[in-house]
């Protein structure tokens, strides 16, 4: 095998390779007849054969505007003649000619654990004591078994009063029905969930009850691996795709007796509501989309055409369409929940997590899902400490004084503190420093432009419905350019800010904060911490409102009247103790009393 040494000494160079070559015999001693180092010679840099184009000093002069760095001339053209030999060649993986080819699910060799080297985080044993389910009759109406909480609808399963096939075709009747409204659906598992079904109603019919999700009718956000059912990524380069396993989420829940009805929407490669078959709208306002990415998710929870859904989460894609749709998201702790088999946008901060229309029954979907899996080596065996009837009194409830003063929080922010001092939680000011937070999305762009590296070179990304500034096709091309200095810098900023995140959590029992807050988006997201989204309220909006950035040449529509929808606020936990969020979220759920209204029409 040749080694670098042996190719620049033998190989026919250009004059700067052969620039190079003499300048690296001279420092080693090398004989210049025989190219044979001396006896014990290390290797050195900039000792690669030239590749790459053709640079010159104007090359550096625009790249130093995207990285915002500064050079002198002298400088310039040495980098000029030195580059081709010490940093073109660290991309030969993708430029050849030896390429890797890097496998889907191959995760990075560096894994983030919030604990941060912490040996006990979280709850110390296992509990989950749900609430008791009052005994009540069957509706009349399927739209009233519709729109029943989980707990109920296993209660009345279990009891043998419903039958998961019943169930079943209830769903699948409104999905046929309502998706035209809402474009929620990518693929009606219609046959798959009547035979899951048919199977539940017969183990249940034997005793054999596997739990409160036995014969439960639930969606998947389609980025999770279904076998033999079409996982697309909303995204057209991949809407042919059928993976040949479930998902380890899948898995845990089909272990779990539930029943898979429908693979719903999220926007394309997890951004935003708009996918290959169109925009997923809003129940409440369908004028306006459903924010995302789980837009499919929490369009069809709220809509009751699923008794719940699974959602995920790298930046707001839980959070953000449960505000826009009424519905309560609970994102775990990072490595909570297992990933295997989900498509990856960016290893260090994707969460799979549960979508439903009350606080309880996403404990319940989270106490089936969470665990471990050889497959994803961020997920870990936390405990998970839940009773609903543990007391919260005492409690201390930390705000940010000041964002709860701002345009980001309503009167709705302001009264969910108010009602849960009244449930005898203690109010806590805290804060955080006044650092630029956002700088921490460059690990986001360049996790997400590595796990679609091929999709971006290859041209496929061009095929995609949405090509604006703000969507994935041209961030992932700009983060190409990104340095690879500040995506180190920026992971060590990451860790700055967990420990200012550990301090506070170390004051507080958990926070209550305005949803859609950009810093604490960033923040809990970057740390890993876990939160509760739940419905406290109502605002009317006059205009409809999109995740998408302001377009001058397409405006959004203004309504011809103010429209009530629904709002709500986040609770943040400590890490691993979402049973914590379970317990007050479930109380301020009951103080607020809102959550059981229904959209107009469904």
């Amino acid at each position: 095998m040749k080694t670098r040494r042996d190719f620049l000494t033998q190989a026919p160079l250009g004059l700067l390779g052969a620039m190079v070559a003499g300048s690296a015999l001279a420092q080693t001693g090398e004989n210049p007849a025989t190219g044979t180092p001396p006896p014990g010679s290390p290797g050195a840099f900039d000792t690669a054969p030239p590749v790459g184009p053709k640079l010159s000093t104007a090359t550096f002069v625009e790249a130093e505007k995207l990285a915002q760095v500064s050079m002198t001339e002298t400088q310039r053209e040495m980098a000029v003649a030195n580059w081709p030999t010490s940093m073109a060649a660290l991309l030969e993986r993708r430029t050849g000619p030896r390429k890797v080819a890097l496998e889907d699910g191959l995760a990075p060799a560096t894994t983030w654990f919030p604990a941060m080297g912490r040996a006990h985080v979280g709850p110390a044993h296992d509990r989950f004591v749900p609430s008791k389910v009052a005994a009540t009759s069957l509706p009349a109406k399927d739209e009233d078994i519709a729109f029943a909480s989980v707990a109920q609808l296993g209660t009345w399963i279990r009891a043998r009063k419903l039958t998961s096939s019943r169930l079943t075709k209830i769903y699948l009747e409104r999905l046929k029905r309502f998706d035209p409204q809402l474009r929620c659906v990518i693929t009606l598992c219609e046959e798959h969930a009547l035979a899951q079904a048919a199977q539940a109603d017969k183990e249940i019919a034997a005793g054999h009850y596997r739990g409160p999700l036995h014969g439960i009718p639930w969606g998947a956000k389609d980025l999770l691996d279904t076998a033999g059912i079409a996982t697309t990524y909303g995204a057209e380069p991949f809407r042919h795709r059928v993976p040949k396993d479930d998902g380890a989420v899948t898995r845990k829940l089909n272990e779990a007796g539930a029943v898979l009805v429908a693979k719903l929407s999220l926007g394309a490669l997890a951004l935003n509501d708009i996918w290959f078959g169109g925009q997923t709208m809003n129940p409440w306002l369908l004028q306006e989309g459903a924010s995302g990415s789980s837009a499919g998710p929490a369009s069809a929870t709220a809509a009751g055409l699923v008794a719940f859904a699974i959602g995920s989460e790298t930046q707001g894609s839980i959070i953000s369409p449960c505000m826009r749709c009424g519905t309560t998201g609970l994102r775990p702790t990072y490595g909570r929940v297992p990933r295997t088999g989900a498509m990856t946008l960016c290893w260090t901060m994707d969460k799979l997590g549960p979508i439903a229309r009350s606080v309880e029954d996403t404990l319940l979907v989270l106490n089936a899902i969470r665990g471990t899996d050889p497959g994803d080596s961020a997920s870990v065996a936390a405990h998970l400490d839940y009773d609903a009837a543990a007391p919260i009194k005492g409690l201390k409830v930390g705000y940010f004084p000041g964002w709860m003063k701002d345009a980001s929080a309503t009167d709705l922010d302001r009264a969910a503190l108010d009602q849960l001092r009244a449930l005898g939680l203690v109010p806590t000011e805290v804060s955080l420093p006044d650092w630029p937070y956002d700088d921490l999305n460059l690990l986001l762009f360049a996790e997400a432009a590595a796990a679609f590296e091929e999709l971006t070179l290859s041209g496929a990304a061009d095929q995609m419905r949405t090509q604006t500034p703000d969507a994935w096709p041209n961030l992932f091309r700009e983060a190409r350019f990104l340095s690879a200095v500040d995506f180190v810098q920026a992971d060590r900023l990451r860790r700055k800010v967990a420990k200012e995140m550990e301090r506070v959590m170390a004051e507080v029992d958990l926070l209550l904060v305005p949803s859609l807050r950009d810093e604490m988006m960033v923040i809990s997201n970057m740390s890993g911490q876990p939160s509760l989204t739940l419905r406290t309220g109502f605002v009317e909006v006059s205009q409809v409102r999109s995740d998408w950035a302001p377009d001058p040449k397409h405006p959004l529509p203004k309504l011809a009247k103010p429209h009530r929808v629904p709002y709500g606020v986040t609770l943040i936990g400590r890490l691993f103790d979402e049973g914590t969020l379970g317990r007050v979220g479930r109380a301020l759920e009951a103080k607020a009393a809102v959550a059981g209204e229904r959209p107009v029409g469904f």
